[in-house]
């Protein structure tokens, strides 16, 4: 995500504390958010698909999903 979408919610975040928004606002805020937790999903998901355990022997293994 750009650090300009990531300012303007913290902005709106800051406007909304101090005096409140608008719907539109609201709008924009909420699609923002949204944008930001799939991307930040996304980044955790493709780390954790990378991620190897490795034993007291040595050996690696693949961390798996749990059901």
């Amino acid at each position: 995500m750009k650090q300009q979408h990531i300012d303007r919610i913290n902005e709106l975040s800051r406007k909304a504390k101090a005096e409140g928004l608008t719907e539109q606002e609201h709008a924009e805020r909420d699609t923002l958010r949204k944008a930001y937790i799939a991307e930040f999903r996304q980044s955790l998901q493709s780390q954790l698909d990378n991620t190897y355990i490795v034993d007291p022997k040595g050996n690696k293994k693949k961390l798996e999903k749990k059901r």
